[in-house]
């Protein structure tokens, strides 16, 4: 074993997990793929200031978790905590809002990082996937990006994942529930950091997890009761349209999420089988945030799920994912000439989009068919100095164990034929 180990809080993917990794992180994408969202990849890291005023000064996530670096030239940098600042960065640095074809949709995919106690489901690098709508304030928008990622779980076969959807109101509204709410918190017994917090952001109070505040919010005002009419309409349609498309949900009053930058309508995904980490997705409207970081008024709604969760909710349930063979055919030469033949046939059969691998290291036949058996190969291909002799390779059957010879020159066409 190495005397260098991975940082605490990490981990590395190897195979044979990695694979169902990858397999979650198609699932996520391939509906917002569908949807018209195109791939955008940003940096590892940005300036602090995207994340201090787009994030929020009062969140956690900047005031505890985020990593920061100071490079040579005196310039603050943070490794990214979340996703939807940074494309939306991009996004305004590129112009794509001026292109006139709004909604610009977008999905990304990438690790994050936040200074966090590691746990089960809680890491200090995390993968996720992401789709984020910039440019329109409508209903059917927000409807449609909660739908992709439900149809993504479902598509993965999981059965116990909850949406919690609520409204957290806008610029007309919420500064009343603000006020109503920072009334009743300044009567509670909090300590000097939350208290700081009521005066900041004090919805940010409501999304902590310490049961001795959790106690003493049972009788918080809900922004629900708080909303303008706009809002209300608003959030009807949304709610409307998740059920036209059988998309079941519950509404949750209280959900706030820890980001600052959301506005009306915000969502989470939960499954009750990760215990206290038990959110695997979420996301909501963030219509004012382009401007929080000095760009124009550009209305956006997006979400991120979590790949790392996802799975753990996966083995939670028992479900397993139907993953690719990573090798098709597995090639098992006897003697010099037959590496040299059988390592071209491989190479072709590549080139033809069959996934094929080879006995390197000259091994044995015993060793070899080892390996082909542990690289989970349909077939194998057995050639020696006979068969070449006679211009043929012997294609054996993994599961039956019948073996046929098979002409030389048309191995690759009769390989293509059985693995279809």
């Amino acid at each position: 074993m190495s005397t260098i180990q991975a940082p605490k809080g990490t981990y590395d993917l190897l195979p044979p997990d990695s694979a169902v990794f990858l397999a979650v992180r198609e699932a996520i994408a391939a509906p917002a793929r569908r949807a018209g969202y195109g791939y955008v990849e940003t940096p590892g890291f940005e300036h602090v200031e995207l994340f201090s005023r787009g994030v929020g000064e009062s969140t956690d996530i900047v005031t505890k978790e985020m990593y920061t670096l100071t490079t040579k030239g005196g310039t603050q940098l943070a490794l990214r905590p979340e996703g939807t600042a940074s494309v939306l960065r991009a996004a305004l640095e590129g112009s794509l809002h001026r292109a006139g074809n709004l909604p610009v949709k977008l999905w990304y995919s990438g690790s994050y990082y936040r200074y966090e106690a590691p746990q089960a489901g809680r890491y200090r690098h995390f993968s996720q996937v992401g789709a984020e709508a910039l440019g329109a304030e409508d209903p059917m928008l927000d409807a449609e990006l909660i739908i992709l990622a439900a149809d993504a779980y479902r598509a993965l076969g999981l059965r116990n994942v909850r949406l919690l959807l609520n409204s957290l109101g806008d610029r007309a509204c919420r500064p009343v529930y603000r006020a109503a709410l920072q009334d009743f918190l300044r009567g509670l017994d909090l300590d000097e950091d939350t208290r700081r917090r009521i005066e900041i952001n004090p919805l940010r109070v409501l999304d902590d997890k310490r049961e001795s505040v959790q106690r003493q919010l049972a009788g918080a005002p809900l922004i629900t009761d708080h909303l303008c009419e706009a809002c209300k309409a608003y959030h009807e349609q949304v709610r409307e349209q998740l059920a036209a498309a059988g998309v079941a949900y519950e509404d949750d009053p209280r959900l706030v999420r820890g980001l600052d930058y959301y506005t009306r309508t915000t969502f989470e995904f939960v499954h009750g089988g990760l215990g206290s980490q038990s959110a695997v997705g979420g996301g909501g409207r963030y219509d004012g945030l382009s401007e929080m970081i000095g760009g124009p008024s550009l209305p956006s709604v997006g979400w991120a799920l979590g790949v790392d969760r996802t799975v753990l909710a996966l083995r939670a349930e028992g479900v397993e994912l139907p993953l690719p063979a990573g090798t098709d055919v597995f090639a098992v030469p006897l003697g010099e000439e037959a590496r040299r033949t059988l390592f071209a046939v491989v190479t072709e059969l590549r080139r033809a989009g069959v996934a094929a691998d080879f006995a390197f290291g000259g091994k044995g036949v015993k060793n070899a068919m080892k390996s082909a058996n542990r690289s989970g190969a349909r077939f194998t291909l057995v050639a020696g100095d006979r068969d070449l002799a006679d211009a043929v390779v012997q294609v054996k059957d993994m599961e039956s164990g019948e073996q046929t010879a098979v002409p030389l020159d048309g191995i690759v066409a009769a390989v293509k034929e059985l693995l279809a």
